[in-house]
């Protein structure tokens, strides 16, 4: 099977995913969210010197008759209270005759003085979306925790590690073992190690030679130049150490700061591949290097279309479209503003930083001054060439070319391998030309 059906969320992914999200979120919408707002309303308004009684879930001030007919049991009735506080949060049907005041069944009924004279109708739609973030929030938790095979979000981060690890091999040029061992947690490149210790010092050896710093190339024959790994990678070395300190700092240096944070990032992730309730060391990994880049636009679009939301419904409330004792639209604003812009506060939050610019520079001057160096080089290879034209042999001359670009085509740089391959490809031709110009003189 290939990776890119591996990896794509099949039928009980989503199946999953879905029945679990709207589950939870009709659950806590129908059982829970009356219960929820009761409690913070009550927390807010309740009365400081009266106590509040309790009619078949209706809380009240009580009269004098209610102060000895209350309960649970006890329906709530137009002589069982005073009507200067209750806060009724039932589904029930309510009427003035009966119960002392109006109420719909889809309706919640708040009257406090803090709050008015008129007594506050609250629509539970208002609340929703308190379900959906509830609902949300145990979907992902829920399938981040099962495995990658019914589990929609570890299916993702699992297929963010594959994707990362192959990221690397494209920026750094190391093959796939050598990446394998730069992203392996601790414990396991320390098995890795006493299992296979020549494998790994082979691996950290190729990191090694290929971020030597541009100071020790420069090295001239003064006694100094590059440090060989063997002499730095010593007998009683800690091998995590010698690996997240030393070739990762030499990496940032060389290569990218970029590249250390995604082998970092693979490394935890790895983490939570073993174990799956450690659901925020691969969370970090998909949201910083995936979720962030491709959808943190819509991201932003959705907090500023819910901000839009936000000023027309207060703007409509300003102008008395919506009367102040209904304000369950605003609520669903509010909320939904609220919801959108924690949204966004997430995805800042793993957005990784950019590399500071001063050392973007210093790369680019050092890589100038290296394709410099390779461009001397070769100048000084072409001026040896034409001399040896000048009275040499064909033999000769074709030695001349393989000692000049030799070099080139064995370099581990992209660059000069590519320079290399179009000047021999140049020179080629023109020899042949030139010695078939030399062929048809001599022939005449």
């Amino acid at each position: 099977m290939s990776v890119t059906k591996a990896y794509k969320p099949r039928f009980q992914h989503i199946a999953l995913v879905l029945a679990v999200f709207g589950g939870v979120a009709f659950a806590f919408y129908y059982y829970v969210t009356a219960d929820v707002v009761e409690a913070f309303i009550l927390s807010q308004f309740k009365p400081e010197k009266k106590e509040l009684l309790e009619f078949a879930g209706v809380h009240a001030t009580p009269s004098r008759k209610g102060e000895a007919e209350h309960g649970p049991n006890v329906t709530v009735a137009k002589d069982l209270i005073d009507k200067e506080y209750f806060f009724d949060f039932t589904h029930e049907e309510r009427s003035e005759k009966i119960h002392g005041y109006e109420k719909g069944a889809g309706e919640w009924l708040v009257r406090a003085p803090k709050l008015g004279e008129d007594a506050i109708y609250l629509e539970p739609y208002g609340f929703s979306v308190i379900a959906l973030l509830v609902g949300a929030l145990v979907a992902v938790l829920l399938t981040l925790v099962l495995p990658p095979s019914i589990g929609y979000c570890s299916q993702k981060i699992h297929r963010e590690i594959y994707n990362t690890k192959a990221k690397i091999r494209l920026q750094t040029g190391f093959n796939s073992e050598i990446v394998e061992v730069l992203t392996l947690r601790d414990s396991d490149l320390e098995r890795l190690y006493e299992q296979n210790p020549e494998f790994v010092k082979d691996a950290f050896r190729t990191v090694w030679n290929r971020t030597i710093p541009e100071e020790e190339k420069g090295a001239n024959g003064n006694g100094a130049g590059p440090v060989s790994f063997d002499k730095s990678f010593g007998p009683d070395e800690d091998i995590t150490i010698f690996r997240n300190q030393i070739l990762l700092g030499r990496i940032k240096e060389i290569l990218s700061e970029v590249i250390v944070v995604e082998i970092v990032d693979v490394q935890t992730a790895n983490k939570y591949k073993k174990l799956s309730i450690r659901i925020f060391a691969g969370l970090r990994l998909y949201m910083a290097h995936h979720f962030s880049h491709k959808y943190s636009n819509s991201v932003t679009g959705f907090a500023y279309g819910g901000a839009a939301f936000l000023i027309i419904a207060v703007g409509i409330r300003g102008l008395k479209f919506i009367p102040a004792t209904r304000p369950s639209l605003i609520f669903f604003a509010i909320l939904m503003e609220f919801a959108m812009l924690s949204m966004l506060a997430v995805v800042l939050f793993y957005t990784e930083g950019e590399e500071r610019m001063d050392k973007m520079l210093k790369k680019m001057e050092d890589a100038s001054k290296n394709q410099l160096e390779m461009l001397n080089k070769l100048a000084d290879d072409m001026h040896k060439f034409a001399l040896a034209f000048e009275g040499g042999t064909s033999e000769l001359m074709k030695k001349k070319v393989e000692e000049a670009v030799g070099e080139y085509l064995q370099s581990d740089n992209n660059v000069e391998s590519a320079v290399a391959h179009a000047i021999r490809d140049k020179l080629v031709v023109s020899l042949k030309d030139t010695f078939s110009n030399s062929a048809n003189s001599t022939v005449s």
